[in-house]
């Protein structure tokens, strides 16, 4: 799109005239509407929507936007966010030893997929400097162990703040994120097979091969304390057979995480994922 664009998301207490005022508050400054959604989980009594209006010919400034909106949301109880597609957001990899989802994410950012910049790849292994090196993305080598952890991820989180990074992609980063870091740093996408929690631990492929699964699958979701339990951004399944060996599963397995990880951090970099609990509405 060539026009810059603002976009809300915004949840609150379902109540009548909400589409009505989040609308009006649009047109009353000369905005044009382009795109907008909505979603009311009547269970949790909540409405979620996300609407995106352009803003040549709005009458209000970027920086008076949030302000004057935070007016009428204040009295409807409402959470929202503000996003401006010229926005360009900073991006972490986070990678260990497997290179599948580093490689995936690199070349679709390349292809110009992602609305975003790789600033930095930072591994608790030195294998995938290389890969960095090729790109020409800065990497840094950061090993965690059992004692050394709390120091370690207060490097990580200086780095963060150095290189001004909104988000951290853990493509196949095999560290468990402490809850110290989650509180300080939020804004995290993890992926993972689909065998949890059936087949913890290492080798799932071969645990689910031996079980007979005819269904393999991965899963993108937030970080949050409980141990891959955050918010699901993005899931997808393939079916196996009989006639298919381990290494057939671990091939259908990594092609689904590369698919299933650059669908989720597409859809939260075009501000599509609104989450509220430990659920997600996704706009798409």
């Amino acid at each position: 799109m060539s026009t810059t664009t603002a976009t809300l998301l915004i949840s609150c207490p379902d109540q009548r005239g909400l589409v009505a005022k989040i609308a009006n508050f649009i047109y009353a400054n000369g905005g044009n509407i382009i795109h907008a959604d909505q979603h009311t989980d009547f269970s949790a009594g909540l409405f979620l929507t996300r609407i995106e209006w352009q803003l040549k010919g709005f009458n209000l400034p970027k920086d008076l936007i949030g302000p004057a909106f935070n007016a009428i949301a204040q009295p409807l109880g409402a959470k929202w966010e503000l996003h401006f597609s010229d926005s360009v957001p900073r991006i972490a990899i986070w990678v260990s030893r497997q290179d599948h989802c580093l490689y995936d994410l690199i070349w679709r950012h390349r292809a110009k997929e992602f609305n975003a910049e790789i600033s930095l790849i930072i591994s608790n292994h030195p294998h995938l400097k290389v890969v960095a090196e090729q790109f020409g993305i800065d990497f840094h080598h950061i090993p965690i162990t059992k004692e050394n952890k709390p120091e370690q991820e207060s490097k990580q989180l200086e780095l963060l703040c150095q290189y001004k990074i909104d988000l951290v992609v853990l493509a196949k980063y095999m560290q468990i994120v402490s809850a110290d870091f989650i509180g300080q740093f939020p804004h995290i996408i993890n992926i993972h097979h689909s065998f949890l929690p059936a087949f913890v631990g290492a080798n799932p492929y071969h645990r689910a091969f031996e079980r007979g699964v005819k269904i393999i699958g991965a899963t993108s979701h937030y970080v949050t304390t409980d141990l891959d339990a955050g918010p699901i951004i993005e899931q997808d399944v393939v079916r196996v057979s009989h006639r298919d060996e381990v290494e057939d599963l671990v091939r259908k397995g990594k092609d689904l995480e590369r698919v299933v990880l650059a669908r989720a951090v597409r859809l939260h970099l075009q501000n599509r994922v609104l989450v509220y609990g430990n659920r997600t509405v996704v706009f798409e």
